[in-house]
């Protein structure tokens, strides 16, 4: 179960943190990975350290705002592989800010990567997915899509409307053997949350709040991204897959 042995599949944002933890899972269960960040150097080493161990992986740097980048990259895959089965949209940033002093210049370069950054890659992979009638879409969506939090308010549109984007894409392209689903994390110990981890009052916090009572480690979210690209999970779609030790439902 759960093999993904000659699959190809695209992660973005995955130099570091929950994409780099979801591209491992999936090459750890056959897949070639195409691995997406801007940074070319980070993407190289990340490619040999999965090469060490015997996988199969590739960089492919370009940044997901820039739409011709990103289609001629799914487009390269399906012509140098012959294929291209599965999308792992991942790749997000962050800006906080009180919204009185949120500047639009700010939310709108959030919604650009993480809104529709995802949006393009989506329908440029689509364009492959559709004539070979299959294919896995998945989004990084997140608990604060579902959740209020102060200062994020860029953040929370976007992943909220990734959520929306999941259901009504999944719904589109279904006819296709297509499906569309999002994973959504809470608190995970990422290389981003370092300082926060570092802060011992939200440290106390996240881990207080959480009822499994302690953050999520890496490890944690790839098998949930390998479920969804699997053929196991075909009849999956549209669903919003929470990961977040129950934060989410607890009162």
């Amino acid at each position: 179960m759960f093999d993904l042995t000659g699959k190809v599949a695209l992660v973005s944002g995955a130099s570091r943190g929950l994409g780099w933890a979801m591209a491992q899972s999936l090459a750890q269960c056959g897949a070639h990975v195409l691995l997406n960040a801007w940074d070319k150097n980070a993407l190289q080493e990340r490619a040999d350290e999965l090469a060490s161990k015997g996988l199969s992986g590739e960089a492919t740097p370009f940044d997901v705002t820039d739409h011709a980048a990103g289609a001629a990259a799914v487009q390269a895959a399906q012509k140098k592989h012959g294929r291209f089965d599965i999308l792992v949209a991942n790749a997000g940033i962050q800006h906080r800010a009180p919204i009185a002093e949120f500047e639009a210049a700010d939310f709108e370069r959030v919604l650009a990567t993480n809104l529709t950054g995802v949006w393009a890659l989506a329908k440029e992979a689509s364009k492959v997915m559709i004539p070979a009638k299959q294919g896995r879409i998945i989004m990084t969506g997140s608990i604060t899509g579902m959740l209020g939090c102060p200062t994020i308010s860029a953040y929370i549109a976007s992943k909220g409307a990734v959520h929306s984007l999941t259901r009504q894409l999944a719904v589109e392209l279904a006819p296709n053997n297509i499906t569309v689903n999002a994973i959504a994390p809470g608190y995970f110990a990422t290389e981003l949350n370092t300082a926060l981890i570092n802060d011992k009052e939200f440290n106390d916090w996240v881990c207080d709040r959480t009822p499994a009572g302690r953050w999520g480690q890496l490890d944690e979210i790839g098998p949930a991204a390998v479920f969804l690209a699997s053929d196991e999970a075909a009849f999956v779609n549209g669903h919003v897959l929470v990961v977040d030790g129950a934060f989410s439902v607890a009162m």
